[in-house]
């Protein structure tokens, strides 16, 4: 599988640290689901809130064609027409009503990324640290997920929005018996890139929800991922997907999918699709990281020993460096308090700036005199000695058995 460009070590995770995996991912994804199963549901709640402009489009579109069906010729109560002027009527209708009421469901789609950005990074946050959540979090969640919430939902609604246009075009022609076959091709291929581009803008949503990662990388690596995993996407991406299909199903069991999608299956859809991706995240961010591990296990016990103790003698000498007093190492001239010390007021002369410059700099040499004169001062030279010493003793032979080891606990012994 190609490299993921610019994912390792961004992950959005900016008010949780993420946990290990206790018992495996999908045992702990199900742990989670039923533990935090009253969060979620206040989740999809809220995400619900934010679908309603897009619910409302949908009942006033079926409302608009119900009320056209009193008044347009093609109500039985309104009179008898000729075939001519009924044929392929009650199409062009829906395509009316479509054009301007799908139309709006694309823009309503904004609003509904708010409540998916956010509940996006509290699933999110959920999965990682196995069930802890906080309100907050999903405020923080619209600020760092909306645009690649927004991206993907957008260009998925112009595409379902070209679907429904050609779908009302095929129906048309079916209706007046006009280029049928060319409609029924064009409305295939439609459903054929809606599928493909749905899957691939849900893998844009995922990465962009969890990483922080230029356009352009996000894009590749979509690609990328689904390339990588094409029979775990399209399985997982249709069990995601579970709520829909009941929905779709009819009679009793659209019932059943009103109700789970209600109460808890944008939860479902997110959590099933997120701790998918995050498995294929973990799978191939990595793998730098496995390669050092698999390194580590090649080497024999006495190179692991050497490295360890090299490691520690760095250590060391960072702490021994550290540990160094200026103020005990070097002489430092004692302040005279007797001395007048030259400074400038608010206003000054050209005069007076030079006799300032003056006296720093005659300062500095005086201070740099007593420094040379007293460097060789017993307290100074014993203090220096003593960090010599231990940092020779850290870069010597550790071989030789005669010399005493130095570490990061006996530094100054």
């Amino acid at each position: 599988m190609a490299e993921l460009n610019g994912m390792q070590g961004n992950e959005i995770a900016d008010d949780f640290k993420r946990k290990g995996l206790a018992q495996g991912r999908w045992r702990d994804t199900w742990e989670v689901f039923k533990g935090a199963f009253w969060k979620l549901i206040v989740l999809n709640l809220i995400v619900l809130v934010t679908f309603v402009p897009g619910i409302m489009v949908v009942y006033f579109r079926a409302a608009y064609i119900q009320s056209l069906g009193g008044l347009y010729p093609f109500n039985a109560t309104v009179g008898n027409y000729p075939p001519s002027i009924l044929t392929g009527l009650a199409e062009r209708v829906n395509l009316s009503a479509d054009i301007l009421f799908y139309a709006l469901l694309i823009a309503a789609g904004f609003i509904a990324s708010i409540g998916v950005s956010g509940a996006t990074y509290c699933i999110r946050k959920l999965l990682q640290t196995h069930g802890e959540f906080h309100f907050k979090s999903f405020f923080h969640g619209i600020k760092v997920g909306y645009f690649s919430t927004v991206l993907p939902v957008t260009v998925f609604m112009l595409l379902m929005y070209g679907t429904f246009i050609v779908g009302d075009w095929m129906k048309i022609a079916g209706a007046t018996n006009v280029n049928v076959a060319g409609s029924i091709t064009a409305y295939v291929f439609t459903i054929i890139i809606d599928v493909l581009m749905g899957i691939y803008l849900a893998w844009i949503f995922a990465i962009g929800n969890g990483y922080r990662v230029k356009f352009t990388h996000m894009l590749r690596n979509a690609f990328v991922l689904i390339l990588g995993t094409p029979i775990q996407t399209i399985f997982m991406a249709g069990f995601s997907l579970i709520p829909v299909w009941l929905m779709m199903a009819g009679g009793f069991w659209r019932i059943i999918g009103m109700i789970f999608m209600v109460f808890i299956g944008f939860s479902f859809i997110l959590i099933s699709w997120l701790a998918f991706t995050q498995w294929a995240f973990d799978l191939y961010i990595t793998p730098a990281v496995a390669a050092e591990k698999a390194e580590a296990a090649k080497k024999s016990p006495k190179e692991l020993a050497e490295e360890k103790a090299a490691a520690e003698k760095q250590q060391a000498l960072e702490l021994l460096a550290a540990g160094k007093s200026e103020l005990i190492a070097r002489p430092i001239k004692p302040i005279d308090r007797s001395r007048q010390i030259e400074t400038l007021g608010k206003t000054f002369t050209r005069a007076e700036l030079s006799n300032v410059d003056g006296n720093r700099k005659q300062l500095i040499k005086e201070v740099e005199a007593y420094e040379k004169e007293h460097e060789n001062d017993p307290v100074y030279a014993e203090y220096n000695r003593m960090f010599a010493e231990r940092e020779k003793a850290l870069r010597d032979d550790p071989k030789d058995k005669k010399k005493k080891k130095i570490s990061a606990d006996n530094l100054l012994k």
